[in-house]
């Protein structure tokens, strides 16, 4: 119930309202049936614009220190990602990835549409990095069609670091479903799995027209904080 007072009555207006986002390819978007939303993730605004516009409900796979955190801050993070049906999942440990496809499945298989970002991480610097091989998983598994994603100018408006965002327009695209039927009882092949992968990523890629690095942005990230500071961000590719 707080899910649908939060979209249609509290937040979704709201942010209709201040940030105006231009939506494209929505009609992509099924009506009914199970499917994953694969996006890429500039903003922390990402957990709220894009459920914000679609017609149906989503729910995505987040990180479980949203949960955790402490003090009233952290109590009210979490009573809201809970409220809006999002799933807890602790990326530390050797299984994390098992679980969350776990968790996502388990979503698919009641019929409705799972968010995913997977690169894992938010970017730091504005750019696509690999994407992780569980979307991939989950698709094949499933059988249920991947439809990518890209947020446009969110990191403009609140990138890492930035708690109250500026209010400027953004824009959201959705593209056509890729349909990986063709890879059918292949969830176990690495060379499938990360066929599908790139192919999603690719398919965000040409979507958002971010710069592509092929490394995963955790690991990135770790390096450039242990030696040299980031790049400054110079937009995104056109």
């Amino acid at each position: 119930m707080f899910y649908y007072v939060l979209k249609y009555v509290v937040l979704g207006p709201l942010l209709r309202v201040l940030f105006r986002p231009r939506i494209e390819g929505l009609e992509n978007i099924p009506e009914e049936g199970a499917a994953i939303v694969a996006g890429n993730h500039l903003s922390f605004s990402d957990h709220f614009l894009m459920p914000a516009i679609l017609k149906r409900r989503i729910t995505f796979l987040a990180k479980a220190e949203y949960f955790t955190g402490p003090g009233i801050k952290g109590r009210l993070t979490a009573f809201f990602f809970r409220s809006a049906g999002q799933i807890p999942v602790d990326r530390s440990g050797k299984d994390a990835g098992q679980a969350a496809i776990r968790e996502g499945l388990g979503v698919l298989g009641k019929g409705e549409l799972l968010g995913i970002y997977p690169e894992g991480t938010r970017s730091h610097d504005g750019r696509l990095y690999k994407g992780k091989v569980g979307v991939a998983v989950m698709a094949i598994t499933a059988r249920v069609p991947v439809i990518p994603c890209a947020m446009v100018g969110t990191f403009e408006i609140q990138p890492p670091g930035q708690v109250v965002p500026k209010i400027k327009r953004v824009t959201i695209r959705f593209g056509e479903p890729l349909d990986f039927s063709r890879y059918a009882g292949m969830e176990n092949q690495k060379a499938a799995i990360r066929a599908v992968t790139d192919e999603i990523m690719y398919a965000i890629l040409e979507l958002s027209g971010q710069e592509y690095v092929d490394e995963y942005a955790a690991k990135v990230k770790a390096a450039e904080q242990g030696a040299a500071p980031p790049k400054k961000f110079r937009g995104l590719r056109r």
